[in-house]
């Protein structure tokens, strides 16, 4: 079993930036990703790191501004957000588990209970 929780969430200026990270339980996943999903739309990937390569793999609509990276000594994934845009205000939830495409939702078999972003302009 393995337990996720998010923390690092807030509210923020359009520029600003925010980090969030996602303490994990447990080692039983191959990739560690962000998801995140705004009011009255579907849940999207974000980021996604693969823990043996260490291969990181990001949405467009957030490449060059986000950066997903992994501590493995504390077992935490962090995503840190620069260039924040009104656009990426949604719930943002880390996920884990044996994944081929990290973009793909069901494929995640391990959440956490998600931690709220918002960007004012």
């Amino acid at each position: 079993q393995v337990q996720l929780v998010e923390s690092g969430g807030g509210s923020v200026q359009a520029g600003g930036s925010l980090r969030l990270s996602c303490a994990a339980s447990g080692y039983t996943y191959n990739c560690m990703g962000w998801f995140r999903q705004a009011p009255g739309k579907e849940r999207e990937g974000v980021a996604a790191i693969y823990t043996g390569g260490g291969g990181t793999y990001y949405a467009d609509s957030v490449k060059g501004r986000f950066t997903i990276s992994r501590d493995n000594a504390k077992n935490t994934v962090y995503l840190q957000m620069n260039s924040l845009e009104p656009e990426d205000t949604a719930m943002y939830f880390c996920a884990a588990g044996w994944v081929g495409n990290w973009a793909s939702d069901r494929q995640y078999k391990y959440w956490g209970q998600g931690t709220q972003v918002t960007v004012s302009s």
